[in-house]
């Protein structure tokens, strides 16, 4: 059984920069990474996105969570955050990758009643393949372009396969939540807060406290599960943020800083470009 603590946590398949999109999402092909290293992804897991796996054609082995499995036919793969996961693939295989930011993730999962986000999930697409074979095809186009109302057309599409992924795993047998790590459940707990108050600046203790734990412990966890202190991940929320204003709207620089809490714009200037290196006009331009 491999530990979980030499499982390399990465967040777009081995990339450990910062979230490389002020999208909530990445969508790419199957053979676009995969071909880049010998067809084969080697097992890790991600902190803080859930993907979405769609084989459409060719062969592929999975392994999720210690589970191995060989697939010869259309088949889609839910690894939600912090799962530990590895493919090998055929190199014709077809198909698509979908990344979720943790933000959308909870966004979007709050409206299921069943959300399929909390363990992994595998199902043989079989007669609905046209279907979704549509729908990853419409995710792609919509990313890849840069028509009005992108954004929210993004989050309807991605919604439509949520409540596809939320019916398939209800109509299973017996079908139930699994009993949840603690550890990854008070992860859970502290990113829906941090989604919650991150234009707040609260302070390490606030959330820990709202979650019963310790700063410390709140830390800890935090290392341990996404690599990350907790403040790390409210500046990466809030940088993500900013990222997001400054590309899709026309608020100037001193808005964006108000918008987000900063006192005052030169702080937010300094926090920006602590993180990016660059300022935030810089940033805006170059997009």
């Amino acid at each position: 059984m491999r530990r979980i603590a030499t499982v390399p946590v990465f967040k777009l398949y081995g990339e450990t920069a910062a979230w490389p999109t002020p999208d909530l999402l990445h969508c790419e092909s199957i053979p676009s990474r995969s071909a880049l290293h010998d067809w084969q992804i080697k097992p890790h897991r991600h902190g803080d996105l859930l993907q979405v796996l769609y084989v459409q054609a060719g062969r592929a082995e999975l392994e999720v969570e210690g589970t191995r499995q060989r697939v010869e036919s259309a088949t889609l793969q839910v690894s939600p955050a912090m799962s530990v996961h590895g493919f090998r693939f055929s190199p014709d295989i077809q198909g698509h990758v979908l990344s979720l930011a943790q933000p959308l993730v909870e966004h979007l999962g709050a409206a299921l009643e069943r959300p399929p986000l909390e363990q992994a999930e595998c199902f043989v697409v079989g007669e609905q393949q046209g279907y979704l074979d549509e729908l990853f095809e419409s995710i792609s186009r919509e990313y890849q372009g840069a028509a009005p109302g992108r954004e929210l057309m993004l989050q309807s599409l991605v919604g439509a396969l949520l409540v596809w992924i939320a019916r398939r795993a209800m109509a299973r047998p017996g079908a139930e939540a699994l009993p949840a790590d603690r550890g990854r459940e008070h992860l859970q707990r502290f990113t829906a807060l941090l989604e919650t108050h991150f234009r707040q600046h609260l302070p390490i203790e606030h959330y820990a406290a709202g979650i019963g734990l310790s700063a410390a412990h709140l830390n800890a966890l935090c290392r341990r599960l996404s690599g990350r202190s907790a403040l790390q991940m409210i500046n990466q929320r809030l940088l993500l943020e900013a990222k997001r204003n400054l590309v899709y709207t026309a608020m100037t620089i001193n808005q964006v800083a108000d918008s987000l809490g900063f006192s005052e714009p030169a702080y937010f200037s300094r926090f920006f470009r602590r993180e990016t290196g660059m300022t935030p006009s810089a940033f805006r331009s170059q997009r």
